[in-house]
């Protein structure tokens, strides 16, 4: 049975999925679309320092750079649509390969031309992330975004992070309002 969190809350991993080292970080969402024109979001993920800065661009990891420096952190692709049930994109984690300066591996969404689309986050429904143990099949962890975010473009969803040598996961569900760009400013990308 997974653990729901809600806004703010941590759980160890090492405490609640002793040994799991091979994760499915699944994100999805479904949208309605008052302006008629199609929603594309995108997941994003920083691997970062411990001041959330990532350690160089290729740190970044998005639809179109898929795969960590290390080979740690792979997305799966981009979804264009996120039409259909369950996860609408794919980040595969694997804790062994994570470089040792990695202390955060933040996972974001934001929409694509989101301003020429006049779309926002309160726009979208359902959104999740969950956390599956890969070995086993089996969601460890859940965190279902329940605010509403009318002026935000993207969104800072959750993040994985080290402390005293163990992994533990927060459920962050932090607005921006500046797109994709601002995420990449707030985490050390120069746009």
């Amino acid at each position: 049975m997974a653990i729901n969190l809600q806004k703010g809350q941590n759980v160890s991993l090492s405490q609640e999925a002793p040994g799991m080292t091979q994760i499915h970080a699944g994100l999805g969402w479904d949208t309605q679309s008052f302006t008629g024109a199609d929603f594309d979001l995108d997941v994003q993920v920083f691997l970062t320092d411990n001041g959330s800065k990532v350690l160089s661009d290729s740190h970044f990891v998005f639809f179109n750079n898929l795969k960590s420096p290390d080979g740690s952190v792979e997305h799966t692709g981009d979804n264009l649509t996120g039409e259909g049930e369950g996860d609408d994109e794919v980040v595969l984690v694997d804790l062994n390969k994570v470089d040792t300066k990695v202390e955060k591996i933040i996972f974001t969404v934001s929409i694509h031309q989101a301003e020429e689309r006049k779309q926002n986050f309160g726009q979208v429904q359902n959104a999740f992330i969950r956390m599956v143990d890969r070995a086993k099949n089996e969601e460890i962890i859940r965190y279902d975004l329940s605010e509403d975010f009318s002026i935000e473009t993207s969104l800072v969803v959750a993040e994985l992070y080290r402390r005293n040598g163990e992994w533990k996961f927060k459920a962050v569900g932090q607005g921006f309002k500046d797109g994709l760009a601002g995420l990449c400013r707030a985490h050390g990308i120069n746009v």
